[in-house]
């Protein structure tokens, strides 16, 4: 069942992608760590050559969209999430509001994924550089952001029931809810922060989970 729901899912998916214009896909400066995502994936096609597709992404851009460049030139654009046909399966594109949840290519029995490689000058490809370089710190770096956020996630939400069943178009109906405790205003903001950067180095490496980044993933449903 799970298995048709995401061909299905999949399937609607593809409807979005749009043939490209061939414009060629611009290098990456080492100022665009802020806004823009750039990542690739070397496929065999069926002349028996490796091909290199690349998958970008600007944040800043008027459209939530990715595109798809093939050798270089623009292939396909597709709304995000995206899902674009290639060789031996599919690459998958999502972002939420801290950069890219997920950059995989998926073969087309759904057995295999693999995480795409980042561009090296951009902030997902120098978290990666860290994270070969400094193992240990890096896995110390991505468990505080778990905690951190789990904790955001717990003090966070008795907090937010209340305020929203206090309005009056709410409590009329339903009643009001009582938080167990108030944090005050300037833990609550240190949290926020805290949570942030915890889904900004999340997102960074691609990680995503259900209930750890459910906070992070309100704005984005």
């Amino acid at each position: 069942m799970l298995r048709l729901w995401k061909h299905r899912q999949r399937q609607r998916s593809i409807k979005k992608v749009k043939p490209g214009d061939g414009h060629a896909l611009k290098p990456y400066r080492f100022y665009e760590v802020f806004y823009r995502s750039l990542f690739y994936a070397k496929l065999l096609e069926e002349d028996g050559n490796m091909h290199t597709y690349a998958v970008h992404i600007d944040y800043f851009s008027e459209e939530s969209v990715a595109e798809l460049y093939r050798d270089g030139k623009h292939y396909a654009t597709s709304s995000l999430p995206a899902t674009f046909p290639v060789p031996g399966g599919v690459i998958e594109a999502a972002t939420t509001t801290y950069g890219v949840r997920r950059m995989h290519y998926v073969t087309e029995d759904g057995e295999e994924e693999h995480v795409l490689t980042p561009d090296r000058r951009s902030a997902e490809g120098l978290r990666k550089r860290f994270d070969a370089s400094f193992p240990q710190f890096s896995s110390a770096i991505g468990v505080a952001a778990i905690v951190i956020l789990l904790i955001s996630l717990v003090l966070g939400l008795p907090q937010l029931a209340s305020l929203i069943s206090h309005i009056p178009f709410i409590a009329d109906r339903w009643g009001s809810f009582e938080a167990p405790f108030m944090l005050p205003d300037w833990l609550n903001v240190t949290l926020v922060v805290a949570a942030t950067i915890a889904a900004l180095e999340r997102a960074l490496m691609l990680r995503n989970h259900w209930l750890i980044d459910m906070e992070t993933s309100w704005w984005d449903e």
